[in-house]
């Protein structure tokens, strides 16, 4: 990419877009432009149309969207359909208005199946029924990716999606009851210390397994598929490992150094017993990611300690 091209970063406060961002800076790139969601709401589509009109990026990149945990997706499927459908539907729209170049529109890795094979392949796509405690969220991610595809058909333009898997880093929601799972075990551990708890209990039965990327891994990948990957098809980005909620629950307590017990509570939902990326097409296209599980957890606590306490 050229470094002195408009590049907009939709959603550049949040977890993904600030890594995004920050990637960009460190990469050179002089004209960035990103807006709040006070001062652009993404909803509102004659502002978002006004907005991309007067900036004209060649290159955007959406990382806006309304997430959260098991929980928050269980109980708000209409707001995580609705707002995500029209964040999604305004930006492309207006960005097809201005006839952006460039547009690289972030997914998620619930688009699959809750039964698809083991690692999930970009094939699975709609092969099968969604996990129900995020369908509505992930109905409206796989609407992006078919809002690409067809802006590709019929206008050409060399627009990409791409399905990150589970993410944590700097800026994370920690949340407790809509966070995702590792900073809300994050959240845990550290309150469990400071108040001497003696048990701390984990939602559901620590048993289904899940893959995490540290944030500034996929916001390096994101700037490698745009110099790299030009096909209508998705396209994974993890790092094609996995752990047991248990397992990461261990890990976050070494890392806290909290040392009393851990149960389980049944009551609350498993979600998807596994869901692991196949990113044999991403690493075919010469990225793997740098950033060790065990490193980023301890990075990301010191984070927490810095800027969330």
């Amino acid at each position: 990419m050229d470094l002195d091209a408009t590049v907009y970063v939709a959603g550049h406060r949040g977890l993904v877009g600030s890594a995004i961002w920050r990637r960009l800076e460190a990469a050179g790139h002089t004209r960035l432009i990103g807006a709040s969601s006070a001062e652009l709401d993404l909803r509102d589509r004659d502002a978002t149309f006004a907005f991309l009109a007067e900036h004209r990026p060649v290159v955007v990149i959406d990382a806006a969207a309304r997430v959260g945990g098991i929980l928050a997706n269980r109980d708000h499927p209409t707001e995580f359909l609705s707002d995500n459908l029209r964040i999604q539907v305004n930006l492309m729209d207006a960005a097809l208005a201005v006839r952006t170049p460039r547009l690289l529109f972030l997914g998620s890795s619930c688009i699959y199946p809750k039964y698809a094979e083991q690692p999930i392949r970009e094939s699975s796509l709609l092969t099968g029924e969604l996990e129900p405690t995020n369908d509505a969220y992930a109905i409206a991610k796989i609407a992006g990716i078919m809002q690409v595809q067809a802006v590709r058909r019929q206008y050409g333009l060399p627009w990409i999606s791409a399905m990150p898997t589970n993410l944590y880093g700097p800026n994370d929601n920690f949340d407790l009851t809509s966070s995702h799972v590792l900073p809300a075990l994050i959240r845990r551990f550290h309150d469990a210390k400071v108040s001497g708890a003696p048990e701390v209990v984990l939602w559901g039965s620590g048993t289904p397994r899940r893959e995490f990327l540290h944030v500034d891994d996929l916001a390096d990948a994101c700037l490698h598929l745009l110099e790299t990957y030009d096909e209508p098809e998705p396209i994974n980005v993890g790092v094609g490992e996995d752990v047991t909620i248990q397992e990461l629950a261990t890990l976050v307590a070494r890392v806290v150094g909290y040392e009393g017990a851990v149960s389980n509570d049944l009551s609350k939902p498993d979600g998807t017993p596994r869901k692991l990326l196949d990113v044999s097409r991403l690493q075919a296209l010469g990225w793997k990611p740098t950033i060790d599980l065990s490193d980023g957890v301890a990075a990301t606590y010191a984070w927490y300690l810095e800027h969330a306490v």
